[in-house]
């Protein structure tokens, strides 16, 4: 855009050479045409120049809005790809808790045996015990008829057969005195057998008590090292779960922000967008109104294009099909976007007169008739309740409204159906 300044110096310059001066009065009324048509192109041209930068500066915040939105938009990604992989990571801790849960059930019944282990071997212990202090009594006693024994064989001097026939008045007394000997070493016999017996029986109960609580300590400290173990991991284990998590709620409340400034900037950008289409609008001579409110999307997943008043339903009138629904409002109402989607089509089409449809996906599209003015190219992918258009008069149209078709793989639906 050129500066003013310079373009009046040259209109001033062709005006001068045409003889047009101040000292030529009759000058001006025999150029009287041409110096209106000059101060006209001045008018003109000033007013555009001084829409240029004002234009411009728009377009420029616009475009500062769009980078800094794409820079929101690829935080964002980032920060759900974070979220993602930590919950991944949480869901892998959560797996590894489950695991340790069921083997803390494998190893209560594992304790479960070690205890029954346990008692068994405290009740031997204790019933070893009970019988070491009978043997130990039993032992003391024989021990002590054992003494008395020897003591009496030592007083009464030696009992070896010599003595006996020695000391034998006859026969008789022979047999009886032999008899009475034997007896006597048999009783010295059992008693000896009865000790040693009482000894050997003491040793094996010593050996079990000595097992039975090296069984109670090594039952014991399984039990302690297992227990100790699960805790251990279980703890580690949810520490990092934990920390997951915390790290996990601190990402989405990052995420919650920028989710926040997306949408400021979105709004931002809707607005500029709006600026801008308003600026090509009143340079295209077109008059435009204010959007109004928009609704909630249907069950459908669509939102009405605009608020006004209904005319005119899908079916036939006229004798041919009516293919779409007509609402009556101001020309220049703002028209929204249906649902999200890309334009496939912006431009005059015979009776539609200014035409566009937006594809939605999954054979769905809307379009949206007799426009006075375009927002979105084709090709543009819009969002829902973006402004895509003007209502207007083109085309075959009786009055302003707008005419709003719904369409599936290409076939005319009852738009009601869908709004």
């Amino acid at each position: 855009m050129q500066n003013p300044d310079r373009i009046l110096l040259l209109l001033a310059s062709a005006y001068t050479s045409s003889g047009v001066t101040d000292s030529n009065p009759l000058s001006l009324r025999s150029f009287g045409p041409r110096f209106l048509f000059v101060l006209a192109a001045v008018g003109v041209l000033s007013a555009v120049w001084a829409q240029g930068p004002a234009q411009a500066t728009v377009e420029e915040r616009l475009s500062e809005t769009e980078q800094r939105l794409d820079r929101t938009n690829d935080r964002r990604g980032l920060l759900s790809q974070e979220i993602s992989a930590l919950s991944a990571r949480i869901g892998d801790y959560e797996v590894q808790v489950a695991a340790l849960r069921a083997e803390e059930r494998e190893v209560e019944l594992r304790l479960a045996d070690k205890q029954a282990e346990l008692d068994q071997a405290e009740d031997e212990f204790a019933a070893a015990y009970e019988e070491l202090k009978v043997l130990a009594d039993r032992l003391e006693r024989s021990l002590v008829v054992l003494s008395e024994r020897l003591v009496a064989i030592y007083q009464s001097g030696s009992t070896d057969i010599t003595d006996l026939l020695l000391t034998s008045a006859d026969y008789g007394e022979l047999i009886e005195q032999s008899e009475y000997l034997e007896h006597i070493q048999n009783q010295d016999e059992t008693i000896i057998t009865r000790v040693r017996d009482l000894r050997n029986q003491q040793q094996t109960v010593v050996v079990r008590l000595k097992k039975a609580k090296e069984t109670i300590e090594s039952a014991r400290d399984a039990i302690a090292a297992e227990e100790q173990n699960l805790a251990t991991a279980r703890q580690a284990v949810q520490n990092q779960q934990g920390e997951l998590v915390s790290a996990r709620a601190e990402r989405r409340s990052v995420l919650d922000r920028v989710d926040a400034q997306a949408e400021s900037l979105e709004e931002i950008q809707a607005d500029l967008q709006a600026k801008i289409q308003e600026q090509i609008a009143a340079a295209s001579g077109l008059s435009t109104l204010p959007a109004g409110p928009m609704s909630a999307p249907s069950a459908a997943g669509l939102i009405w294009p605009l608020d006004g008043l209904f005319t005119s339903g899908f079916g036939y009138r006229w004798g041919r099909m009516h293919e779409g629904i007509d609402i009556a409002v101001a020309e220049g109402t703002p028209i929204r976007a249906a649902k999200g989607g890309t334009v496939i089509m912006a431009s005059y089409n015979g009776g539609y007169g200014n035409y566009t449809c937006v594809d939605h996906g999954s054979g769905l599209s809307t379009c949206y008739a007799h426009q006075s003015g375009f927002v979105a190219a084709a090709g543009q992918s819009v969002d829902q309740g973006q402004i895509i258009g003007y209502s207007g008069n083109t085309g075959s149209s009786t009055g302003p409204h707008l005419h709003f078709e719904v369409r599936i793989n290409g076939a005319a639906q009852d738009p009601m159906g869908y709004l």
